[in-house]
């Protein structure tokens, strides 16, 4: 017998090497767990898949979601030959001499998928390789990426595909995954005669964040403490499997020694990244305490730079909240000397508590707005010269030319303001910050209202120059 010849009834069964989460991967849509608005009869993949039709596709989901099942399932039901690549792994090399074998392959009759793993870790030009082969139809593909497909997969690769977006599964679907993979005993660990209860079953499919084989990997390494092998690692591939003598029960305690620290999807350069941050900021902004600690704590414990947020909390101390109330700044500040001083985990309640702090404080962005408006001024209007009373006069000829010539000092005035023009010709009557009602800025509203009040009862420095004239 051949050494690469299946076995009747398929190896996948009998090979308890292999990981529970490759063993217990379904063969069919109608064993598929999760993603119903895609292949619930009716909607639009499984009619693609059911009409023989499915073009290149790309696969765009978080860990776990069954990016690479899909498309097994797919090639086995539309017979076509399935070859995998990694992108970790391959390179132009490879990928030429895979399209070529396609090309001849497709002179036979022969359909080729081609699945690429990560495609997003393809650069450019290998992706470009790809481009003739799916044009002429000498191959399907199928991209599989936990990345955003707009800014990893080049635009002329994406305009020849169809975008389908799998979503984290549910803990109920988890769970049910879990207990199937218990009571399976052709796949699964079901010749085990394991049971788990309820709790530990949702504790792993919380803690596994949507990730279905993550969820199974944590059920084997428990299982496996449950079990208690006499030889060999515990969950490893090299412990013979044990079959329990009574009813043996994997409780919640078990499952935490399985679990040991979980392990966060998180990508400190990809767009897990840019939404985690940007659910802190929308938090803090919308005042919600609970929500800013949350987000926070989902990238610290991540391993997010935790300078990085102190950074990202100073410019929400000066963009959502200003002068509303000065201090936050000053508090945020001493945040981040906490975290760069006592360094981590301490630091994560400096932190904790600048984030606080800012959700509860008073909100305005008066200020981001008037120097947004002042950039926008700077870049499109002539950048007149600097009015010449406002301007030093160290020497007698700037004195001639009328440099200072009308300048009142402040000080010597009884308002302590003058009405003097302090602004560009062409900007004249300018306005830009606008202060709030909120906190701190209320009181500079009506300190800013007096000013200009005395602004208008002062005498003009062009009166005052005629009068002296």
């Amino acid at each position: 017998m051949s050494l690469f010849q299946t076995i009747p009834g398929g190896n996948e069964a009998s090979d308890r090497g292999r990981p529970l989460a490759d063993r217990m991967r379904p063969r069919t849509l109608d064993e598929f767990v999760g993603q119903e608005h895609l292949i619930a009869p009716g909607k639009p993949l499984r009619a693609q898949i059911e009409r023989d039709d499915i073009g290149s596709l790309i696969f765009w989901g978080p860990p776990g979601t069954g990016k690479t099942t899909l498309a097994k399932i797919i090639a086995g039901m539309t017979r076509a030959e399935f070859i995998e690549f990694s992108a970790v792994l391959s390179g132009i090399k490879e990928i030429k001499q895979v399209m070529a074998e396609a090309e001849r392959a497709r002179q036979y009759g022969t359909r080729t998928i081609v699945f690429v793993d990560e495609i997003h870790r393809f650069n450019k030009a290998q992706q470009d390789a790809f481009l003739p082969h799916v044009e002429k139809g000498n191959i399907r593909l199928i991209g599989a990426t936990t990345e955003n497909p707009s800014f990893e997969i080049i635009s002329a690769l994406l305009s020849r595909s169809r975008v389908y977006v799998l979503k984290p599964l549910t803990e109920e679907q988890i769970v049910l995954l879990l207990r199937r993979a218990l009571e399976d005993s052709e796949r699964g660990l079901g010749a085990m005669k394991l049971s788990a209860d309820d709790d530990a079953l949702r504790q792993i499919a919380a803690y596994s964040s949507g990730d279905a084989r993550s969820a199974y990997n944590v059920l084997e390494v428990a299982a496996a403490l449950v079990l208690q092998p006499a030889k060999g690692e515990p969950g490893s591939s090299s412990t013979p499997l044990q079959i329990a003598k009574g009813p043996a029960l994997i409780t919640s305690e078990i499952v935490q020694d399985a679990l040991q620290k979980r392990v966060l999807l998180y990508d400190k350069a990809g767009e897990e990244h840019y939404n985690l941050i940007s659910a802190l900021h929308k938090s803090v902004r919308n005042s919600d305490p609970d929500a800013s600690l949350y987000w926070l704590a989902r990238m610290l414990e991540a391993g997010e730079d935790p300078l990085y947020i102190a950074r990202r909390i100073v410019r929400m101390a000066v963009e959502d909240i200003g002068l509303a109330d000065p201090n936050a700044l000053a508090l945020c500040m001493a945040a981040r000397d906490a975290v760069d001083f006592i360094g981590m985990p301490e630091g994560n309640l400096a932190l904790a508590q600048a984030a606080v702090y800012l959700a509860m404080a008073p909100k305005s962005n008066a200020l981001y707005t008037a120097y947004s408006d002042v950039q926008q001024d700077v870049e499109r209007t002539a950048a007149e010269p600097v009015p010449l009373h406002l301007r030093n006069a160290p020497t007698g000829l700037m004195k001639n030319l009328g440099y200072g010539h009308g300048y009142e000092y402040a000080h010597d005035l009884e308002a302590k303001v003058a009405d003097m023009q302090c602004l560009p010709d062409n900007l004249k009557d300018r306005r830009y910050y606008q202060p709030t009602n909120e906190g701190t800025e209320k009181r500079i509203r009506e300190r800013l209202e007096e000013i200009r009040r005395k602004r208008s009862q002062a005498p003009s420095s062009k009166t005052k120059t005629e009068s002296e004239q």
